[in-house]
């Protein structure tokens, strides 16, 4: 029975791939990848002999190209699909396809490897015993309050990604729909200006409306418990910011 190879590659340090994703990929016949460019650079970075075929799997031709993969698969060839960073099919091209395999019977394998999500969860500080990760929320107001209220009686701390344009508008709508609660902000993860802030929404809030980001944004917030909220800076119980 043919595979379908779901690879996690790095999100940043190259030295994250692991050996298992580098001889699967060394054997597939086929690679579906979210930007073939990206991809060819790390297969010639690894020296990985580049398959007979390669081909683009995005959100934009996800069913169409996703059918031209069930097809091979029903052919008997194996086929690695892969996103620019991380895992497919997490806020990235991939549980579509991983999804129709599944029912039309083809075996479905995931090669583990890095992820920003259990990353910055880890490094936040925050109870990592049960979460919630929800990906990128709603551009607009409005639909991201709601997009946020449905987590607000929850105790799971809370794992989004973000734009680093729009980071400081997270951390206030946060702010003013969660309350005052403990929070990491996680810039560029395991890359040379790996960057974590930690602290109350209130001070991060504040932080980073005054300053430019860059890079990948992984934003992490404390669930709701006592614990972890804490009263706004008119109170003199209010804590500092920590960082790291």
């Amino acid at each position: 029975m043919s595979n379908l190879f779901v690879i996690a590659t790095p999100i940043g340090n190259l030295e994250d791939m692991t050996y298992r994703a580098v001889r699967i990929l060394g054997e597939v016949q086929v690679l579906a990848c979210e930007d073939t460019r990206r991809t060819r650079v790390l297969l010639r970075h690894f020296k990985i002999p580049f398959p007979s075929s390669i081909i683009s799997y995005r959100q934009h031709n996800e069913e169409r190209v996703g059918k031209h993969i069930l097809q091979l698969l029903s052919e008997g060839k194996d086929v690695a699909l892969c996103s620019d960073s991380g895992y497919p099919g997490i806020s990235d091209p991939g549980y579509r396809i991983i999804t129709d395999a599944i029912e039309q019977g083809f075996s479905v394998q995931v090669i583990p490897g890095a992820s920003a999500v259990t990353m910055a969860l880890l490094v936040s500080g925050l109870p990592s015993s049960s979460y919630t990760f929800k990906g990128f929320p709603p551009r607009k107001q409005g639909p991201a309050k709601r997009f946020l209220e449905m987590e607000k009686n929850s105790p799971h701390t809370l794992i989004l990604f973000e734009s680093p344009l729009r980071v400081a508008k997270l951390l206030e709508t946060a702010l003013s729909v969660l309350g005052n609660r403990k929070a990491a902000v996680c810039i560029e993860l395991t890359k040379m200006y790996e960057q974590v802030r930690r602290g109350f929404l209130h001070d991060l809030a504040g932080e980073f409306k005054e300053k430019k980001t860059r890079g990948e944004v992984t934003v992490v917030i404390a669930g709701n418990h006592p614990k972890f909220i804490a009263p706004l800076p008119n109170s003199a119980e209010h804590p500092p910011v920590n960082s790291a």
